[in-house]
């Protein structure tokens, strides 16, 4: 059973910064792709920044370019999301995505684990 567990969210004001992180378990993490996607209430899950299996590949939303950064560490079986300059837009409920055995996508529909997902608030 794959498992995987975010954690590092909560209340912000705007400009500040969070980190959030999001360990795998169950399946040997290197062969995954992973993504980290968000929704805000009333709207669609969204896309934010994709890593491929090995970090050298990565990929990002314009609205979060150059003020989110995506890493993992495949040795702790953790991906790891630094949210930086942070906005009010950017509250969400923040979630992270494994794809086994595939490139990463801005595609939620191409992941096949998710976590349970974690609250990030930015206050004006």
């Amino acid at each position: 059973q794959v498992q995987l567990v975010e954690s590092g969210g909560g209340l912000v004001q705007a400009g500040g910064s969070l980190r959030l992180s999001c360990v795998i378990s169950g399946r040997t993490f290197s062969n995954h792709a992973m993504g980290w996607f968000r929704q805000a209430p009333g709207k669609e899950r969204e896309f934010v920044a994709a890593s491929n299996w090995s970090g050298g590949t990565t990929a990002y939303a314009d609205s979060v370019k150059g003020r989110f950064t995506i890493s993992r560490d495949n040795a702790k079986k953790t991906v790891n999301l630094q949210m930086n300059s942070l906005k009010p837009e950017d509250t969400a409920v923040y979630f992270c995505a494994a794809r086994y055995f595939g490139r990463s996508s801005r595609d939620p529909r191409d992941y096949d684990y998710w976590g349970q997902g974690t609250q990030v608030t930015v206050s004006s």
